[in-house]
């Protein structure tokens, strides 16, 4: 069984970034039938650079404010079995299409993704990022995948069929992050969402705690936007999911506890310092080193290179844990309570 496949671009101001992303997909060993770019009214050269790679350009009337927008809007141009939406930074492998398309030949399939790792690891934020990752994507994601439940399909390189898509009323406005919602979504109704561990993708992570912090904001307050809508049809309709989803909420409430652990030990009932911390810290190494250093053989990764990020990434789960618990207060508590509306504005986590 063979599909057509559309690339759908989302872009505001991408001019820097845009050019690799394009070449990545016209560079597949089995091609896109389309590749469109939405211009969403950038003030740099955007347009220009999509032209100049010869693909499809739309540009809105006006800005649409979001990524969900921005797809919906490219959405109605797509005439192609397949739709996949690429961020503007995202880079995929050569074979991406190719591997994407065969979990579609099971009718039960709505969405699929694939692996997703950092394309820079220059920064303190982005070297974090790429442990979370590693471990995400090789450790949690393939466990979910085996129990026919992931938690979500990336949103920066998923493929949806297009005429289902379209009849659920295209990419989800409701929440801050249509990804999630959308998976969450199709499994509810029945529908299969699938991980495609060797289809490898590229994203550009923030940079910098600026923007490490809107992105994070964003995803938690995403989370448990879906939380509240999505959680009582899980009950009935996906409970493996939800245990998934409860999973991620414990690791939240207790992350704290975790991380002070240390210091409670040490100021509160007077244990050792070297003791304590090199018990808190061969811990944490006997939890995160052997996914990591599989996912290192796995994708012929250098180990000294991997286990070198690792302390980075403290850096963003203090960050992490902070937004989780201001999402999950905002979402969970203050939303229902008609005290705020919650996150409705998109930001992008990056310059």
């Amino acid at each position: 069984m063979s599909f057509s496949i559309t690339a759908l671009v989302p872009a505001h101001n991408e001019e820097q970034g845009l050019g690799d992303t394009l070449e990545s997909l016209l560079a597949q060993t089995e091609p896109f039938d389309e590749i469109i770019v939405v211009d969403d009214c950038s003030t740099d050269r955007t347009w220009e650079v999509a032209l100049a790679y010869g693909v499809t350009v739309i540009t809105p009337d006006s800005n649409q404010g979001s990524k969900a927008k921005a797809q919906n809007y490219g959405l109605a141009s797509v005439r192609t079995d397949l739709v996949l939406p690429v961020d503007a930074d995202t880079l995929l492998a050569p074979d991406y299409v190719e591997l994407i398309k065969v979990p579609f030949r099971d009718g039960r399939v709505a969405v699929a993704a694939g692996c997703v790792q950092t394309r820079f690891e220059n920064t303190a934020t982005e070297r974090g990022r790429s442990i979370e990752y590693l471990f995400g994507f090789h450790f949690q994601r393939p466990i979910q995948n085996a129990a026919n439940s992931p938690v979500v399909c990336s949103g920066c390189c998923s493929a949806f069929r297009t005429d289902e898509l379209r009849r659920f009323g295209g990419f989800p406005e409701r929440t801050i992050v249509e990804d999630m919602d959308y998976t969450w979504s199709k499994q509810i109704e029945g529908r299969k969402a699938v991980y495609v561990g060797d289809a490898m993708a590229w994203a550009a992570d923030p940079s910098d705690l600026k923007y490490l912090r809107k992105q994070v904001w964003r995803w938690m307050a995403g989370f448990f936007q879906n939380v509240r809508i999505h959680s009582r049809h899980m009950v009935r309709n996906k409970p493996l999911l939800l245990l998934w989803v409860l999973i991620a909420v414990w690791d939240i409430l207790t992350a704290p506890l975790w991380y002070a652990m240390p210091f409670v030990l040490i100021f509160g009932m007077h244990q050792s310092v070297t003791v304590t911390l090199l018990w808190w810290a061969v811990a944490e190494l006997v939890l995160l080193t052997p996914p990591l250093l599989y996912a290192a053989r796995r994708r012929k990764l250098p180990y000294l290179r991997v286990m070198r990020n690792l302390p980075y990434v403290y850096l963003n789960k203090m960050v992490n844990v902070w937004y989780a618990w201001r999402a999950l207060i905002v979402e969970l508590v203050a939303v229902p309570l008609k005290l705020t509306q919650g996150l409705c504005v998109y930001e992008k986590g990056r310059a």
